[in-house]
């Protein structure tokens, strides 16, 4: 979607989705739904459906055209894994990432159970890629633990926790297996208050792990007055990024037209929302 972004933990967008459905109380005040509605009906507009669940099979290639390494989050506008993205199709996102490898690619999901099964099988190819890191949403005990646990049964290479918008103290954390925290609160009109005391105990037992941990927001009606300090201080931790080389321009750019042609009748007009 973008090349750049301003989400701080990230370096630009990739959005061969589109749209979601809210399945968690994590989603009730989706940033990206309330964004894309504000679009629906705006003729030619790639929101014109507003935030309804749609392929967008010419933006299946868009790594592959971008030579310099970035950090990039997949799906910033909807969730890979949900029922109603067809598995070939995820399987062709995967694709991409294995090809585009001098990217790191985030894949954030709050359907683990689907993310899980599919890395076990159709999957299994990008599993062990350490360009790729795959990612639950944690926001409350009740519907954020079991995806932690089954993220932690997965055999992706690179398991990372968004813990954004923590609603409430999660207590104890079994953090085996995961390579990065990213910690947050709730923003814009209507967000749900953030305790510094839930905050420093995940910061905490992350330095007692030994796990990489980022906090980004305080969140709040005006986030930009809240700011990212916590303590004093700025956490800005990352897992080790892969270096892998630059595959030359007109060889990449082959691979790209070739994605699009395979891709290209796909149909992206609204799939069925099944969740």
């Amino acid at each position: 979607m973008a090349e750049h972004s301003a989400i701080e933990w990230t370096d630009a967008t990739w959005n061969p989705v589109r749209g979601c459905t809210k399945i968690s109380p994590g989603c009730k005040h989706c940033y990206a739904e309330v964004f894309a509605e504000r679009f629906r009906g705006v003729s030619g507009h790639p929101y014109e459906q507003g935030f309804d669940l749609r392929l967008v099979p010419d933006k299946l290639a868009e790594p592959l055209r971008w030579q310099s390494p970035k950090m990039i989050f997949v799906n910033s506008m909807s969730d890979l894994f949900h029922d109603g993205v067809p598995d070939n199709y995820i399987e062709a996102v995967a694709r991409v990432m294995v090809q585009a490898n001098w990217h790191t690619y985030q894949i954030l999901t709050k359907r683990s159970a689907r993310m899980v099964e599919l890395l076990a099988g159709r999957l299994k190819f990008a599993a062990d890629a350490k360009n790729i890191w795959w990612g639950v949403s944690v926001e409350n005990q009740q519907h954020g633990l079991p995806r932690l646990k089954d993220l932690q049964s997965s055999n992706a290479a690179v398991r990372f926790l968004s813990i954004e918008p923590l609603l409430e103290d999660l207590g104890k954390l079994n953090l085996k297996g995961i390579h990065w925290v990213i910690v947050g609160g709730e923003s814009g009109p209507g967000a749900r208050p953030l305790s510094k005391e839930w905050v420093t105990t995940i910061r905490d037992q992350c330095a007692s792990s030994k796990v990489p941990f980022f906090f980004k927001q305080w969140g709040g009606v005006r986030k930009k007055n809240a700011g990212r300090l916590l303590e004093g201080k700025t956490y800005d931790g990352f897992p080790l990024r892969v270096t892998n080389p630059v595959t030359p321009l007109p060889t990449a750019l082959r691979w790209a037209r070739e994605i699009q042609r395979e891709y290209a009748s796909l149909n992206s007009e609204l799939m069925p929302v099944l969740a």
